[in-house]
């Protein structure tokens, strides 16, 4: 059975850091495209970043140049690292494997000062 489960999130003030770590299980996360979305309060479900086909990376224009998706194959996990964080960015993030259709529960971050 395959699992994705997220862990990182939290409550921090804007202009702080958070990684967020999306442990893969049952499968190999270098078979997965993994992908990072978010929902904000009484928003829809967006996509923020995610590794293309070729292994490059896409990411919301509202977070280019802030967040960061990575991936470390001997630990089969996948990573947002999110800098310099704003209210807006306040949202439960998922973790998604694109080609494989798996999610995750999801996790919380809020941005508050």
């Amino acid at each position: 059975q395959v699992q994705l489960v997220e862990s990182g999130g939290g409550l921090v003030q804007p202009g702080e850091s958070l990684t967020l770590s999306c442990a893969v299980s049952g499968s190999d996360v270098r078979f997965n495209i993994m992908a990072w979305y978010r929902q904000p309060p009484g928003k829809q479900r967006e996509l923020v970043a995610r590794f293309t086909v070729g292994g490059m990376t896409n990411y919301a224009d509202s977070v280019k140049g802030r967040f960061t998706i990575s991936r470390d194959n001997a630990k089969n996990t996948a990573y947002l690292q999110m800098n310099s964080l704003k209210p807006e960015d306040t949202a439960v993030y998922y973790c998604n494997s694109v080609n494989r259709g798996y999610w995750g529960q999801g996790t919380q971050v809020t941005v508050s000062s």
